[in-house]
This record gives C-alpha cells, structure tokens and sequence, in this order.
C-alpha cells in the first residue's frame, strides 16, 4: 500500500490500526456485520439530513460510513486507493447516465 500522509491508503491503515487498538480485531469479525455497520452510518446520515441537521452533523456520519470502510479494507488488505483510481477513469468513460434512471 502506498504511504504517505493524506493518501487513501494512509487512512486506512490509520481507522484499521485504531480499530485493533481499541480491540474491535481482537477475534474474527462477521463479514455481514461489517458491511452492515457501513449501512448502518449511511443510515445514520440520512437521518440527520432528514431531521435537517447541520452539514457537519452529516459530514461526521459519512466519515463514521468512511472509517468502518476503511477499518474493513485495513483488516482484509484491500488497495482501496488503486480500485478508486480504477474505477473513476472507468467512470469517465461511460455514456451519460450510462442508461440508468437512477
């Protein structure tokens, strides 16, 4: 993984390694219970959009969403960073809407 201060990589490395200091890796996690807590943040932004809550409010349940992505990808060695930069030259390649409706 590359290494450097505000690379992608660099913050997973940071979520994962606070995630096993405060003992969230002490044993094997659920896969479907990680993946479920990332929804469950997204979840919890949208309440606060809903409820009309400050940008902030909805800032901090996105990077809640980005840590547990990060945490997840730190513990199962994911490049995060190269599938992203992968996937939006893809992006930039596909048609308008590439002929979805939502």
């Amino acid at each position: 993984m590359q290494k450097n201060n505000c690379g992608i990589n660099n913050l997973i490395e940071q979520c994962h390694s606070v995630a096993k200091e405060k003992g969230w890796w002490d044993s094997e996690r659920n896969e479907a219970e990680l993946i479920a807590l990332m929804h469950s943040e997204l979840s919890e932004a949208l309440e606060a959009m809903r409820n009309h809550g400050k940008q902030e409010d909805i800032a901090e349940e996105l990077a809640d969403c980005c840590i547990r992505i990060f945490d997840y990808c730190g513990a199962r060695k994911i490049d995060l960073e190269a599938a992203l930069v992968k996937k939006i030259a893809y992006n930039k390649t596909r048609p308008y809407r590439h002929g979805k409706k939502f």
